[in-house]
């Protein structure tokens, strides 16, 4: 029987991955994510199956190859949790799971969006307070009037556009990929310099891709930002500059900030600290403590049930195709 072992299994998570085991694989379910204490959970096993935030390093990799597990895959379409090099001089088999659910991470980035474009973050925070004053700040545009700017039109860009295209927004992007220059997934196309200086939100879905849209926003494209503009990153934390960004909400060079990603997510996401000063990092701190100019959620883009039922279900399928023909259509390497 093929054995897989799955790190970082939320509770929740679990009925799902017996109900979608049409394959019959034996589970062994790690509500942790992997680490290098936790890799020996896997002894014995045919493969293992991450998530986003664990540990695939050489060491674990190494540890893998000499237990005899042949496969590490990735229930995520991210792979910079694994250190490629490394499994392909092992010789090990990588798959990921190319696409999920696209409203999932688009829905949420709205929200986002909408929360801080709307002010709804302060006015929740006040009256939870006891000020139910309508304040000057609370003022707002209307979305219908407004307009998104997508940086990234693939399917979870182009899938945001729509959902801000029903309410009436006007929606432009910017996707250096794209073959046609004028217009991908339905959203019109624009240099970058146009989307930042036209756009009221601004919303993030590219890669993280080193020395190509690493500090993709960075100082000099938050000033060219309307100075009520709201930025939104549900991509990867590097994708923007951190610093830049919590200097852009003190001097109010922007309207908002909100993100589903964080600097160090491995030390911070998942984790219950005692306070807020016990975070180990001190730029997410600074962007914590600027609220309700900044919101954060704990990476939860994926995690609906439409999206996690896509993630298992490719996973088990990436399993089955590799193991009985040796190739995986959804390989990395």
């Amino acid at each position: 029987m093929v054995k897989i072992t799955a790190y970082g299994v939320r509770p929740i998570e679990v009925a799902y991955f017996k109900e979608l085991n049409t394959h019959d694989y034996e589970l062994n379910l790690v509500p942790e994510l992997l680490d290098h204490e936790n890799a020996t959970a896997a002894r014995g096993s045919t493969g293992v199956l991450l998530r986003g935030n664990c540990l695939g390093d050489r060491t674990n990799l190494e540890k893998f190859k000499a237990w005899g597990i042949k496969y590490v895959f990735t229930r995520t379409v991210g792979v910079d949790h694994l250190d490629l090099t490394a499994t392909k001089e092992l010789g090990l088999k990588v798959a990921r799971v190319p696409a999920y659910s696209p409203y999932a991470v688009a829905e949420l980035a709205l929200t986002l969006g909408m929360t801080l474009f709307r002010k709804v973050a302060p006015e929740i925070t006040n009256t939870h307070n006891g000020n139910f004053k309508v304040l000057d700040h609370y003022f707002s545009k209307e979305i219908h009037s407004s307009t998104v700017g997508i940086i990234g039109c693939g399917r979870i860009g182009s899938a945001e556009g729509k959902l801000y295209a029903g309410m009436g927004a006007t929606v432009i992007g910017y996707d250096p990929n794209s073959a046609d220059p004028h217009q991908k997934n339905g959203i019109t196309l624009v240099g970058l310099p146009e989307l930042l200086a036209k756009a009221d939100i601004v919303s993030l879905h590219v890669p993280l891709i080193p020395g190509k849209t690493e500090n993709l926003i960075d100082q000099a494209e938050l000033q060219a930002m309307k100075s009520d503009a709201i930025l939104i990153n549900t991509a990867r934390s590097q994708v923007v500059n951190l610093p830049a960004v919590n200097w852009a909400l003190a001097n109010q060079v922007i309207g908002g900030y909100g993100a589903d990603v964080v600097v160090d997510e491995a030390q911070i996401f998942g984790k219950e600290f005692d306070h807020l000063a016990a975070l180990p990092n001190q730029e997410v701190l600074q962007l914590s403590q600027q609220f309700p100019n900044a919101i954060i959620t704990p990476h939860v883009g994926s995690f609906t049930e439409p999206a996690l039922k896509d993630m298992i279900s490719i996973s088990y399928q990436n399993f089955a195709t590799t193991i009985a023909t040796g190739t995986c259509p959804n390989a990395v390497l």
